[in-house]
């Protein structure tokens, strides 16, 4: 793949969106999340897919290991520091994907990094290099190493560590802009040089990827400086996910490249464009980070025209004011929707459509959910079944569910908010209903603390938000929230119904249910593992 990249100017796209997009805060998924974002990956046709860093925890082996075992056609990469127990967790992790396993390595390179965080000198972390490459390079025979922090290196020693690792085997050598600092002038600067003094770059036996992140908002833009430059691999994320700022994002990257080929002089990557809207809509689902509005390429506003002006050419012709067509990158697609009368085989086929891969099981429960919503609207959209989806495979084993609720509120009334709960008690299977009503400052607020009460776990609310995911007065609404439980994590939930209240209700115990599962659903703290990211 590295010699036709090269030959043919083809660039790779790298996406890891499933292991630094993750890492964003917020944006924790479980195994079948991450491998419905993988399946629709595959469907985009991206190059390589990192699905994990396998030793940071047992979830991200088995999602690694999973994702390596069930997708196919995208090279699986697992990523390792340049440490034994690292290197061989993501050797078995990667080991199903067979030939197309990729064991990704990496070290800090950068002066402030060897002096305050490794407290190692050059010679050491050279050493160190060689050794991970080497290890890796004895399980698989795709082996990437990233010099972490390699835009703050200096270019002498960066380029001695690419000479060393590209000899004892790396076929991929990743530069990163790990906190954002280059500047794409200065980016691609760099970028050329390490072709002109690493011969391999030049032979096609290895080849620069480039994996940048936006803290200055420059992440897309380095990306296609270094690619300018001789870059021929590209990492990023759908939507831009990630680390702080985010990463590059893969749209940006790839519509640039095919909107502005002249300019790129024919360089090309085989992601399908096509599936890019449907791509962002799933992983912004299940991550829970909703696009912003104005986001390019995918965002709702993306090409939206407001101005007389605008309007006027673009009925005139389009290219007056749109560089790209809407339809190549997934806009302006829309299925005949379902409506109540649609049978569970209509659904299930639509399901199939979309690209979900469910059991039977997980069919009859979605198709319940169906019918309810069914029930109180004229029309079943494919965005509305995609929520219906990413909330049950979001879904913990469900301690606490909602049976009832019931709620008053205006403007000259007491909010009052009534809630059944069931709750399953372990003894036979049998569930205990309470019942409860309390008052709040809103009505969502008097269902919340209802629902506080009958639980016996205060939640504090720290995050709060609704979008309508389809179209019409009846659109379905889904509501995530991350709630603190006292023990200093945010958990992640998510619910979605016609009724935003009743939504919210499921969103805050889709919530409770993952704290109290004992770890079966996965909270965000300060008090997580702490590992170095790209």
């Amino acid at each position: 793949m590295n010699e036709a990249a090269m030959k043919n100017k083809r660039i790779i796209i790298f996406d890891t969106t499933l292991r630094d997009g993750e890492q964003c805060p917020g944006a924790s998924m479980n195994l079948r999340q991450k491998l419905e974002v993988a399946r629709q990956l595959a469907r985009l046709k991206v190059d390589v897919i990192e699905g994990g860093f396998p030793v940071i925890s047992d979830g991200d082996f088995q999602s690694v290991h999973t994702i390596a075992r069930e997708i196919k056609g995208p090279v699986i990469a697992g990523l390792a520091r340049c440490v034994p127990k690292d290197i061989d967790a993501a050797a078995a992790a990667v080991k199903p994907a067979g030939p197309h396993g990729r064991i990704h390595v990496f070290l800090a390179t950068s002066k402030i990094h060897r002096e305050f965080k490794l407290g190692k000198a050059q010679d050491e972390i050279v050493r160190l290099a060689v050794e991970g490459v080497q290890r890796a390079k004895s399980y698989v025979r795709d082996v990437e190493f990233s010099p972490e922090d390699a835009s703050r290196t200096e270019p002498d020693f960066l380029v001695q560590v690419c000479q060393a690792v590209v000899a004892a085997g790396a076929t991929t050598v990743n530069i990163p802009d790990t906190v954002g600092w280059a500047v794409p002038d200065q980016f691609g600067a760099l970028i050329a040089r390490l072709r002109e003094e690493v011969p391999e770059f030049n032979s096609g036996r290895a080849i620069i990827s480039v994996h940048c992140h936006n803290d200055l908002g420059l992440a897309v833009a380095n990306s296609l400086a270094a690619v300018r430059a001789g870059a021929r691999q590209v990492e990023c994320t759908v939507n831009g996910i990630g680390e702080r700022a985010g990463n590059a994002s893969l749209e940006e990257v790839v519509m640039s490249l095919k909107t502005r080929s002249d300019w790129f002089d024919g360089l090309a990557c085989g992601v399908n464009p096509r599936e890019i809207v449907k791509s962002s809509r799933l992983v912004a689902r299940m991550s829970g980070l909703i696009v912003q509005r104005s986001k390019a390429i995918v965002g709702e506003n993306a090409f939206a025209h407001a101005s007389g002006i605008h309007q006027d050419g673009v009925l005139k012709k389009r290219e007056t004011y749109e560089i790209m067509d809407p339809q190549e990158v997934g806009w302006g697609h829309s299925e005949l929707p379902l409506t109540k009368h649609s049978g569970r085989a209509a659904v299930s086929a639509r399901l199939k459509h979309l690209g979900f891969k469910l059991s039977d099981a997980d069919v009859q429960a979605i198709f319940g959910r169906f019918k309810e919503i069914g029930d109180k609207k004229k029309f079943v959209y494919d965005d509305d079944l995609t929520a219906l989806v990413g909330g049950h495979i979001a879904e913990v084993p469900e301690t606490w569910s909602l049976e009832y609720l019931n709620v008053t509120s205006g403007n000259q009334t007491v909010p009052t908010a009534t809630v059944r709960l069931k709750k399953r008690t372990g003894k036979k299977g049998e569930p205990d209903v309470l019942q409860d009503a309390g008052t709040g400052d809103g009505p969502v607020d008097a269902a919340l603390k209802t629902i506080d009460r009958l639980t016996k776990v205060g939640g504090k609310l720290m995050d709060y938000s609704l979008r309508a995911v389809s179209q019409g007065k009846d659109a379905l609404g889904e509501v995530s929230v991350k709630v603190d439980f006292g023990d200093g994590k945010l958990v992640s939930g998510k619910g979605a119904s016609t009724d935003i209240i009743e939504a919210s209700a499921r969103a805050y115990l889709n919530a409770l249910n993952r704290h109290v599962g004992n770890g079966k659903g996965r909270g965000e703290s300060a008090a997580q593992p702490s590992v170095s990211c790209l």
